[in-house]
């Protein structure tokens, strides 16, 4: 194993030993070399049993790709397995390529998160470019066109001086390979913090709509079948890139830039018009997108889940560099390439689909009945190893791990109110968790396909399901990581409950949901402890909520030089409108209306934000969390924007509700005068209290939704009224709504435009 500057043994590549380069056949396999391939002694001690020799070379590389982090889930298998996966909708759970849950009139969703976080800080837009597109071929694998991409962004402080560089070119990678592409991005996440100034993260989420007798499984059926190499040609970039996945970062991290692979959207776009059309045509047995570890761990898959063997012959991959070795075809993580098992009386017609539009076919092995992944190159065997063992006896690890210890709770009475509740909430506004993500989301093509019905910015992304006359889909993705750091088991449930609560908000039937559990180094016993409870708190919302993990992915070793990122378990949701003439927005209020508050008044400021912007500490327990009131309050508003009574709603999270009012003011032109009621002001306002909600009622409405609150148990209270141009809260704060709107715009834009912005001190 490798020693890092500071002298913890690293999982990854060692310096001065990449993986690939200046290898050949011929290279001795020594104690440098297996280190270099991310593997432990007594992993390659397993290998050695497995197989009774030496590897070659090449199997050396399949091996590494196999039995990294990235693809074999050796350290969280274990926990993983106690989620909820199944539902009344579920289709297809974990496993395949992407989760598949029902909507009805024979139609599916079919979704998927995945983290692209270390190539993304080794270059920022080719990293963020290829995550875009591998979960868009993740999600057309499966026979679906893709419909809403939304994506997760964490970077590192912005006085870091490599912050800007990496905010600017994963921006770029995700908008100009998703626009390029043609998929409308509907929403996402961008949060800044230090502990992310050397590993930034990059989760990428992809949607799309597919018959629900069409889908297309990567499980390959029949024996002497041709496997099928489908796309772009095969070069050496991303060559060793899912075991640098599987690795922390320390000084050599320049010396990884090869290991990040190049997209080509416009190549992805005809490749997704190929596939689908192959599809029709009945000539796929199975097909598999090559993501992690590219030919290697697509062909695995294929033949383990069919219990079957294949022949690869490496000398008919279409590649675009000379003198490729077998080591680097197999372990290449060139984009835009799929694996098929075809019907072998439709080759002439595949071949012709995927010649027509400018694409590689090439038959490059078969299935066998011998349970043997064997690989031919230049005429000979350079590898030939048990093909279910490959997945099947991949190292697990029941890590050891200590139970995290939650931070103590601070009481509101204990936290300075501000001198000026105006100026507290004016910086709140303007900093850069809260301000407004539009330099962002503008660099995105929001509406392409022309189905987006509410764009990013909001609670929830909204998409109408293209040829159907009433239905549509909401997407959101959610973690606050703070919460997380504070107390993982909370903040794995607000998670969820946060997610579930942003599809409700909007009116939609949250179905089901997709995880990217972005977390440090598992072999140090309190990050696993992280890890299990905040999978234990997922677990418990899912079950509670109905509101199942269907596919997912794990990030691990998200650290540089021993400095972990905060615990990051990312929530993506998928909901359903099936009337979308009744859905509500935050900016739909109108003069005159009602504003109501449903759940209870803010009391908890501990791991807020306005603990950290206005009392500059960060520290406190999170607001804990009570799934059974989620549940009870989310049905309720629900069933109001449903009814028709709702048009206008926005759940209560960061900032709490006077951040929650604001954005209703800014984002429907109109102001408010509320009454926050008695207590301690600064928690009423700024408390991030959760199941909670604001909606606006018609002045006829709200006696009747207060009677129907009472009988269904949901707390509500009467905030105030819709009118003028200022956001006025009754003997707290009076600002106007251009105030709040040039606060929210300014940050960003001015940031990255290399304006240092640092919002005045609030006293």
């Amino acid at each position: 194993m490798c020693a890092a500057p500071d002298g913890n043994r690293r999982a990854g590549p060692c310096r001065n030993v990449a993986p690939g380069h200046a290898m050949n056949a011929e290279t001795p396999i020594t104690p440098e070399l297996i280190a270099a391939h991310g593997l432990k002694p007594d992993e390659y001690d397993r290998v050695l049993a497995l197989i009774g020799r030496e590897p070659t070379l090449t199997e050396l590389g399949i091996f590494s790709a196999m039995w990294n982090e990235h693809c074999s889930y050796k350290s969280s298998k274990r926990w993983l397995r106690t989620l909820p996966t199944k539902g009344e909708r579920v289709i297809q759970g974990p496993g395949e390529n992407a989760g598949v849950v029902d909507i009805g009139d024979g139609l599916c969703v079919v979704f998927k998160m995945e983290s692209h976080n270390h190539p993304s800080y080794i270059e920022p837009y080719q990293g963020a470019a290829t995550g875009v597109g591998g979960i868009l071929r993740d999600v057309f694998t499966m026979g679906a066109r893709p419909i809403a991409a939304m994506n997760a962004l964490r970077f590192g402080a912005p006085d870091h001086p490599r912050t800007r560089h990496v905010v600017a070119g994963v921006v770029a990678g995700v908008g100009g390979y998703g626009n390029s592409f043609g998929v409308p991005t509907v929403g996402g996440e961008v949060n800044f913090h230090p502990r992310y100034n050397g590993n930034c993260l990059v989760n990428a989420f992809a949607a799309g709509l597919a018959k629900t007798d069409a889908i297309f499984y990567s499980k390959a059926e029949g024996v002497g079948l041709p496997v099928v190499y489908l796309g772009a040609k095969t070069g050496r970039d991303g060559v060793g890139g899912a075991t640098m996945a599987s690795a922390e970062f320390d000084d050599t991290i320049e010396e990884k830039r090869p290991t990040v692979q190049v997209g080509d959207p416009f190549t992805e776009k005809c490749l997704l018009e190929a596939c689908l059309e192959l599809m029709q045509t009945g000539a796929v047995i199975a097909i598999q997108d090559m993501g992690a570890a590219g030919l290697t761990c697509s062909a695995v898959e294929m033949g383990a889940k069919g219990d079957l063997g294949i022949e690869l012959d490496l000398d008919q991959v279409p590649v675009r560099e000379a003198k490729m070795s077998a080591y680097e075809m197999m372990l290449s993580e060139s984009q835009e390439r799929m694996l098929m098992v075809l019907r072998p009386d439709k080759r002439d017609e595949a071949e012709a689909i995927f010649v027509k539009w400018g694409l590689d076919f090439a038959v490059v092995g078969r299935t066998t009945d011998d349970l043997r992944f064997r690989i031919m190159w230049e005429g000979r065997e350079v590898g030939n190893l048990p093909i279910k063992e490959l997945g099947d006896e991949a190292p697990e690890y029941d890590r050891p791990w200590i139970e995290p210890v939650p931070a103590a709770p601070i009481a509101a009475a204990d936290i300075a109110e501000p001198a000026d509740y105006g100026a507290a909430l004016i910086k709140l506004l303007g900093s850069p968790d809260l301000c407004s993500r539009r330099w962002v989301f503008e660099q995105y093509d929001t509406l392409i396909q022309g189905n987006s019905l509410q764009r990013p910015g909001g609670d929830a992304g909204v998409v109408r399901v293209d040829g159907h006359p009433t239905k549509a889909l909401a997407f959101s993705s959610d973690v606050t990581p703070r919460y997380c750091e504070a107390d993982p088991l909370q903040g794995g449930m607000q998670a969820v409950a946060e997610c579930w609560r942003n599809l409700t908000a909007v009116g939609a039937e949250p179905l089901a949901s997709t995880d990217n559990l972005n977390f440090g180094n598992p072999e140090k016993p309190e990050l696993m402890g992280q890890f299990v409870k905040a999978v234990e708190g997922i677990g418990a919302a899912c079950e509670a909520l109905a509101f199942p993990i269907v596919s997912g992915n794990v990030s691990l070793y998200n650290e540089t030089h021993g400095q972990a990122i905060l615990p990051t378990p990312t929530i993506g949701g998928v909901g359903l409108i099936e009337d979308r003439s009744r859905t509500a927005t935050i900016g739909g209020m109108q003069d005159g209306e009602t504003l109501v508050l449903i759940g209870a008044d803010g009391t908890h400021l501990g791991a807020t934000v306005y603990l950290r912007e206005i009392d500059g500490r960060e520290a406190g327990s999170p607001p804990p969390v009570d799934l059974a009131a989620e549940k009870r309050h989310g049905d309720f508003v629900r069933g109001l924007i449903r009814d028709g009574r709702v048009a206008a709603c926005h759940d209560l999270s960061d900032g709490g509700l006077a951040i929650a009012l604001a954005e209703m003011c800014m984002a429907s032109g109109r102001g408010a005068s509320v009454d926050a009621g008695d207590g301690s002001g600064h928690a009423r306002l700024f408390g991030e209290d959760q199941a909670r909600y604001v909606v606006a009622l018609k002045a006829g409405d709200v006696a009747a939704v207060e009677a129907e609150a009472a009988v269904a148990g949901v707390p509500v209270r009467r905030l105030g009224t819709v009118e003028g141009e200022r956001l006025v809260v009754a003997g707290r704060l009076d600002v106007t709504v251009e105030e709040l709107t040039i606060a929210h715009e300014t940050w960003f834009p001015a940031y990255m435009s290399g304006e240092i912005v640092e919002p005045a001190a609030v006293a």
